[in-house]
């Protein structure tokens, strides 16, 4: 069996502080492109998304995961997934998870591998992005949105960073540290074997 390798992570945070903030970019143009929120809580969605979109850039943290653990980060009061979908296939997701402080995390955002380069990435995000900042809207009780936030990091794809900044997002944090370097599932066992 042979040791883990240790590699250098680079994880970035960063931050809006006001819906002016974002600099949106429309949907792309002759496409059949629709954003649809999940509103039926679902552990076996949301871990397919997950799978499906991180497989491949070493998404692992919630692998270890529960049934019952994720559906209770889906059941979260004010948690939110919105879809993206190209002619009725998924094609990524922005999951936003509410914190008490006004602040909304894109917890995860990401685009299954087939659909990346095709001009979705901006466009989904930018969507995310307008409903973390209204997410008070239509959750009763919530306090409005002050601040949405996120991170990325060196595994993660390689336009991630470019694309946050253009849409407005500013640096407030970086953290280097040395790490095992995580397994590379695929969105299922043996999947880029």
């Amino acid at each position: 069996m042979s040791k883990p390798t240790s590699i250098t992570l680079t994880t970035w945070s960063l931050e809006q502080t006001s819906p002016s903030d974002l600099r949106p970019v429309p949907a792309p143009e002759g496409r059949d492109l629709r954003i649809v929120r999940a509103e039926v809580p679902s552990a076996e969605f949301s871990r397919f998304l997950y799978t499906a979109v991180g497989g491949d850039i070493r998404w692992t943290d919630r692998l270890s995961l529960t049934y019952p653990q994720w559906q209770q980060l889906v059941e979260k009061p004010g948690a939110e997934i919105w879809v993206a979908y190209e002619r009725g296939t998924p094609a990524g997701y922005v999951e936003l998870d509410p914190q008490d402080d006004g602040a909304v995390e894109i917890v995860y955002f990401g685009l299954i591998p087939g659909f990346r380069g095709r001009g979705i990435g901006g466009h989904l995000l930018s969507y995310g992005v307008e409903r973390a900042w209204d997410l008070a809207e239509r959750w009763a009780g919530r306090t409005p949105t002050k601040r949405v936030w996120l991170h990325t990091c060196s595994l993660d794809g390689e336009h991630a960073m470019a694309n946050y900044e253009r849409r407005g997002f500013r640096l407030f944090d970086t953290k280097v540290e040395q790490v095992e370097e995580p397994a590379n599932p695929g969105p299922w066992p043996g999947a880029h074997a």
